[in-house]
């Protein structure tokens, strides 16, 4: 089955054009320290501000930091940000789906009139409030990044596991006296992956976005982290005098969502048989 899929996905241009931006900031995320010209943190004040030449491709930042090297170890951490973060939304809210759709009544109202409530406040604003209690700092930011899309996972999970749990092979598993979590894991569940494999592709891409907004207002990454958006919060200081500063973070963050928005639309095509041309 995930061979066809594979056969079908490689058909879409789009999804292969996000395949291979995806493929290079990975490489990037595992081969940076080794293919960075120079230190991320080291300041030189003799060499701020440089336009970009040769010995600094994209040049220098106010404290004389290579910017390519600082671009180069902050595919990592957006890596990163967007693995944990979606992680804590697909576990928390897979679970919670799960259990609402297959028991339903009142442990389903309860879940999912939560759910709702969250969904009312603005994801970022929700995000800065939950990074304003623990603190701020890049693992906090992953937290609350995760937490406020766990509603989005839920709610999928839930829908999927409505309409399978009427399903003649769970109705035959029950029969046969298997357990309400072997139903859910193991019949139930794997049922429900395709769609949920769309979710989380096009997930990471709003955490690393909603990660870096947290990062630019000065509640995520914390200097001297070479963290993308914290990069662009310093370089808007020197929009007109050296715009290279935050032009390179921002085109990094630009494809990196580019890729995983292509690559997820693909995959919905593929593997969502809802979605239709």
């Amino acid at each position: 089955m995930w061979h066809e899929y594979w056969k079908e996905l490689k058909k879409s241009r789009p999804a292969m054009v996000g395949a291979a931006i995806l493929f290079v900031f990975i490489v990037l995320a595992f081969a940076g320290p080794q293919l960075a010209p120079h230190d991320p943190l080291a300041q030189n004040l003799y060499h701020r501000l440089e336009k970009p030449e040769t010995g600094h491709v994209l040049g220098t930042d106010e404290l004389g930091r290579d910017i390519l090297s600082r671009i180069f170890y902050g595919a990592r951490i957006s890596l990163e940000i967007g693995f944990v973060a979606v992680g804590i939304a697909l576990l928390a809210g897979s679970f919670l789906g799960l259990i609402a759709g297959y028991y339903g009544g009142m442990l389903d109202m309860v879940i999912m009139r939560l759910m709702d409530l969250m969904l009312a406040f603005p994801s970022i604003l929700l995000a800065i409030v939950i990074v304003a209690v623990l603190g701020p700092s890049l693992t906090n930011a992953m937290i609350a990044v995760g937490i406020v899309v766990i509603p989005q996972y839920a709610r999928q999970v839930r829908a999927s596991v409505l309409s399978l749990r009427e399903e003649e092979y769970v109705t035959a598993a029950r029969a046969l006296g298997a357990s309400d979590m072997a139903i859910l894991f193991r019949s139930i569940l794997p049922n429900a992956i395709p769609p949920l494999i769309v979710r989380t592709t096009l997930g990471m891409a709003t955490a690393i976005l909603d990660a870096a907004g947290l990062s630019f207002i000065g509640l995520g990454a914390q200097p001297p982290t070479p963290e993308w958006g914290a990069m662009l919060s310093h370089g808007r200081e020197y929009i007109l005098e050296a715009p290279w500063v935050l032009t390179a973070p921002g085109v990094a963050i630009l494809l990196v969502v580019i890729g995983f928005n292509l690559f997820g639309d693909g995959l919905r095509d593929v593997l969502d048989p809802r979605v239709g041309d």
